[in-house]
């Protein structure tokens, strides 16, 4: 649970210390204030990227940027279980180079001690809920694994570092297939990466599998119950790289049916990603790319189905994605034994009275969320007299003080 927010040149925030509130918490204001980058924030904490920006530099505040040394700040003060700790996030624009390129360094430290981010994310935990939430439901293949990313980083660490190991090993193999393709060569070079890719792809894959078929069977009987009981929801799993399909089919039928990979043992993954590769070695070197693997998978949602993404109204969309974010709240809490704080922004104004009135309900069952609106109208009294109200305005937090633990 969070207890303490620090904010220094951080977005809109010059300087901001806050106490919150167990429960709910509504922030209100209007536009432009600060309601978002406060969630933005928080959400920083517990994956070091933001859900907005296209870079760390967007996060320093603009007068910070003129400074000798520009550095945003976040720390915050949370409980985990029966103990506390402290967790700070430095953002610092070092000067320009040689070259006239100024870098953001990125410091993170728990309870005082400097950490590798891969090692400190997940220690606190977060959910997000935003209107473009929808996005993973209708959007391209990457929002949904992002999502997946995100969301199974907060419970595994080891699957981040896989992710960070996957995509420098992928990025060597595809320079070399470049190079290959251009100047031609000794094809035995790829031996190496292709080794390295499907080692760490195939832990990727692993993980995946295991999360969504976790995730749905949470999701849907949230579906269900948003749709009173009209509709349910399955969440089809298409790898690029599929440990399940014959190794000849392998990226030509993805398998749109749903099929239990769960028993599919790791290393036999990782072996049978490695066949591929090297099958479709030819192709690569003609591409000049990686064709096979985790950085092409593709999600699925499907109800009564309908494939959601391709053919969903925007009200079957968005159940879709608040059954899905719930899920994602249960699963974080499920595999970690530590409740997250929940976000949500400005996402009443885009849900009918019983999604609206489903929704404020589990937010009261939750051990801390935070939800901002720009109007109290969408919310009934019986809700606001049971939440603690902030007001926000100019990138300062009218609020009162609660008790602290």
């Amino acid at each position: 649970m969070l207890k303490h927010l620090s904010l220094t040149n951080f977005r809109n925030y010059v300087r901001l210390e806050v106490d919150f509130p167990k429960g709910l918490l509504i922030c209100v204001g209007e536009n432009a204030q600060g309601k978002t980058n406060l969630l933005e924030a928080i959400y920083y904490l517990a994956t070091f990227l933001s859900f907005q920006a296209e870079s760390d530099r967007q996060l320093i505040h603009f007068l910070a940027l003129h400074q000798p040394l520009a550095v945003a700040r976040i720390v915050a003060e949370y409980q985990r279980g029966s103990f506390n700790h402290r967790l700070e996030v430095r953002l610092i624009l070092e000067k320009e180079n040689s070259n006239g390129i100024a870098r953001i360094r990125k410091e993170v430290l728990l309870d005082g001690v400097k950490q590798k981010l891969t090692a400190a994310i997940g220690h606190f935990s977060a959910v997000i809920f935003l209107p473009d939430s929808i996005q993973i439901i209708e959007g391209p293949p990457e929002e949904r694994r992002r999502f997946l990313n995100l969301a199974i980083g907060q419970v595994n660490p080891a699957y981040t570092e896989a992710l960070v190991d996957f995509n420098r090993a992928l990025q060597q193999r595809n320079a070399l297939l470049k190079l290959l393709s251009e100047r031609g060569g000794d094809e035995s070079q790829l031996d190496f990466w292709d080794g390295e890719v499907s080692r760490w792809g195939g832990f990727l894959i692993h993980a995946r599998i295991q999360a969504l078929e976790e995730l749905e069977a949470m999701a849907a009987p949230r579906h269900r119950q948003l749709t009173r009981g009209k509709e349910g929801l399955v969440v089809l799993y298409l790898p690029s790289y599929d440990p399940y399909a014959p190794a000849g089919l392998q990226g030509r039928f993805p398998i749109e049916v749903a099929v239990n990979r769960r028993r599919i043992p790791l290393q036999q993954i990782q072996e049978g990603y490695l066949q591929a590769l090297r099958q479709h070695r030819h192709t690569d070197i003609q591409k000049g790319v990686t064709s096979i693997g985790p950085h092409r998978d593709e999600i699925r949602f499907l109800s009564n189905g309908l494939d959601l993404g391709s053919y969903g109204s925007r009200g079957q969309t968005r159940t879709a994605a608040i059954a899905l974010k719930l899920a994602e709240l249960d699963w974080i809490h499920t595999k970690t034994n530590h409740p997250p704080i929940f976000l949500l922004d400005e996402v009443l104004a885009e849900l009918d009275p019983f999604r609206r009135l489903d929704l404020l309900n589990r937010l009261l069952e939750c051990e801390q969320a935070i939800l901002t609106t720009t109007e109290l109208g969408l919310i009934d009294s019986n809700f606001l007299q049971r939440a603690s109200i902030w007001k926000i305005q100019d990138g300062r937090v009218h609020a009162p003080a609660p008790q602290r633990n």
